[in-house]
């Protein structure tokens, strides 16, 4: 995908986008906020409180009425603009519910925002209307607890729970795997045409693309037995095997991943854990 920063892109008929100037190796270019409707506006995901991001927003939004600003976590790349965006437009903060951690593992831009103060949480199914058409909150826990998605008009705006350019960090305590997995299964029995995630290109396959995020799951799953099989390793050997050639600085990622695997298989007693070591059951 190009990356113009700070510039209003619009991609189909009541649906544009701005992209943060937010880059890592965890947001790829920025976090993407979305604009939905035409008269009146929602925002999705106003992102982190970068000042050149929430007056391109500003701009984009162009005097029209705010009918809400919608998050989908309180990661710190996703909704701290939440709040300079609502005092400027005067509009509601509705979506996921407030979670700020102490401590969420090895990504240092997704700590997580605890100044988020929505006025209104949305619970799954719940919905809002944008310039007449419905906008639905789509529980996903996984990712994190909070975590929603929004369908509007055959679209799902994902967040963090499916990415086009990459797999979904999923990082015990709050990250939940066997969460994640429930919560892409019940993508998979959803009609949606078009997914718009927070990072990384549209998914044009919905169904297929959610298909093959599960099977990577799985195969990643027997992956991890196979190598705690026949003796007990610790995490960072388990990453070691399991992720050749990993870029170093996805390794504690990878490391956190594979703690939410290791502790849902230990839920379901196909894994005991020795301290810091871990062993098929």
């Amino acid at each position: 995908m190009d990356a113009p920063y700070a510039k209003l892109v619009q991609l189909e008929t009541g649906i544009a986008r701005v992209l943060a100037h937010n880059p890592s190796a965890f947001t790829y270019f920025g976090t993407q906020t979305y604009l939905l409707g035409e008269r009146e506006v929602a925002v999705i995901d106003p992102g982190p409180d970068l000042p050149e991001h929430v007056d391109a927003l500003e701009q984009a939004i162009g005097g029209r009425p705010v009918v809400a600003i919608l998050c989908t976590h309180t990661h710190r790349d996703h909704s701290p603009a939440s709040k300079p965006l609502a005092e400027r437009t005067q509009a509601t903060i509705v979506g996921c519910a407030p979670l700020a951690l102490a401590t969420v593992g090895p990504r240092a831009d997704a700590s997580f925002d605890g100044d988020y103060v929505p006025n209104h949480v949305l619970a799954d199914g719940e919905t809002i209307e944008v310039d007449g058409k419905t906008v639905t909150a789509v529980a996903t826990p996984g990712h994190t607890s909070n975590h929603l998605c929004f369908a509007y008009e055959g679209a799902l705006f994902t967040g963090d729970h499916v990415m086009g350019w990459s797999t979904t960090v999923v990082v015990p305590p709050d990250g939940d795997m066997a969460a994640y997995m429930q919560s892409l299964d019940k993508l998979r029995q959803r009609e949606d045409i078009i997914y718009y995630p927070a990072h990384g290109d549209p998914v044009t396959n919905p169904q297929q693309y959610v298909r093959h995020l599960s099977g990577h799951r799985m195969q990643r799953e027997r992956q991890i037995l196979g190598l705690v099989r026949d003796e007990a390793l610790a995490i960072p050997d388990i990453v070691a095997n399991a992720y050749p050639g990993l870029d170093p600085r996805l390794v504690p990622a990878a490391g956190g991943s594979v703690f939410a695997h290791l502790v849902d298989l230990e839920r379901r007693g196909l894994v005991q854990r020795q301290e810091e070591l871990w062993k098929a059951a």
